[in-house]
């Protein structure tokens, strides 16, 4: 008999509260969604969020460290590192990009625990990693593809101001390129990011090549980049509050405190650590909430642009017996009930034909 969601509630289906309503979501919900995900699979999410996090941070601490040469090491205290404007500008923009790089990737591994949220199927153990496992080469091609095409719109329009700086051209020549040319290229730069956003979750939810979940991106962009900008501008906002106000400001105390007046190697090294450190706790909360907001993102298009949700409720039945009715015929032909229970999943939001199973002999 049809629940309240639409859903046909038989036996077979796994009785689950969803965090994430199955339908059209609304800006509110999505956000709400995004948090839901972390709070209902803590261990999943902040587990991933807390790796790839890790890996960002210490990077962009080592990279700062070396980028300021002998200097640091030997005469540079965390007081004039942090009024040397121009290294700071450079390892923020460096920050910021290993950070968008990282919520990419994140935003590909959370698809496939926003969707089983979404459509009320079970998350075993490990199961994110499982369903993402298949495409993680796509995904980091993906992700770099967004990024490469993002920031190569960024640097196109400010070449001739490059170009006129190395040829010595009048100084009002290159202002005027500058004021023009930066402006273009960083609205190019959002207007690319937030059409291609979406390719990161159908490369793994819908096993798509890197071409072609690109073009599934601006597919399903079509008509909203304007919804689409808003929902991650707001997302953005939440970000800043949360990872610089909420998270960080204790571990700024604690430098100023210990390492504000301090001069040598030594407290460098630890003024780095403990910013290294803040950075890692406050990414590791931010950055699963901005890569839910960009899955929920692909999944609320998905519904309103194809109608998925519709699609599903039209077959009867919910789609925890769908794709147990389809482990159960994978089974009986001898296949592995796991990866059976995988493909399953991942059949319900694939828009291209399935390739044949060897083991079954069918073409479904």
């Amino acid at each position: 008999m049809p629940g309240p969601d639409g859903w046909d509630d038989d036996a077979d289906a796994t009785d689950v509260v969803r965090g994430v309503p199955f339908r059209p979501m609304s800006v509110s919900e999505m956000l709400d969604g995004a948090i839901a995900g972390i709070r209902r699979r803590p261990r999943t999410t902040l587990g991933l969020s807390v790796a790839i996090s890790t890996v960002i941070q210490v990077a962009s601490s080592v990279a700062a460290y070396f980028f300021i040469g002998d200097e640091a090491r030997d005469e540079v205290t965390p007081e004039v590192l942090l009024e040397s404007l121009g290294a700071q500008a450079t390892l923020t923009v460096l920050g910021l990009v290993l950070s968008a790089f990282g919520i990419l990737l994140m935003a590909g591994l959370m698809a496939p625990i926003l969707g089983r949220e979404l459509v009320g199927l079970p998350i075993a153990p490990r199961q994110a990693w499982r369903d993402a496992r298949p495409r993680l080469g796509r995904l980091v091609g993906t992700a770099l593809a967004v990024m490469g095409l993002s920031l190569g719109a960024l640097l196109l329009p400010a070449v001739p101001f490059f170009a006129l700086i190395a040829v010595d051209a009048h100084p009002a020549f290159g202002a005027l390129a500058g004021i023009f040319g930066f402006p273009v290229g960083i609205g190019l730069m959002v207007w690319l990011y937030i059409l291609f956003v979406q390719a990161v979750p159908a490369v793994v939810l819908e096993r798509r090549t890197v071409t072609g979940a690109l073009r599934r991106a601006v597919a399903l962009s079509k008509g909203r980049w304007f919804r689409t900008c808003g929902t991650l501008l707001l997302a953005l906002l939440v970000t800043v509050f949360m990872g610089f106000f909420a998270l960080r400001i204790p571990f700024l105390f604690v430098q100023l405190v210990f390492f504000g007046d301090a001069s040598g190697s030594e407290a460098t090294m630890g003024a780095l650590a403990v910013d290294t450190a803040g950075r890692i706790v406050s990414w590791s909360v931010v950055l699963p909430f901005d890569a839910g907001v960009i899955a929920l993102l692909y999944m609320d298009r998905r519904m309103r642009r194809e109608g998925f949700d519709l699609e599903l409720r039209s077959r009867g039945r919910s789609a925890a017996a769908i794709t147990a009715a389809a482990a159960g015929a994978a089974g009986a032909a001898g296949a592995d009930p796991g990866g059976a229970r995988e493909d399953g999943f991942i059949d319900l939001w694939r828009t291209d034909p399935v390739p044949a199973r060897p083991w079954t002999g069918a073409n479904p």
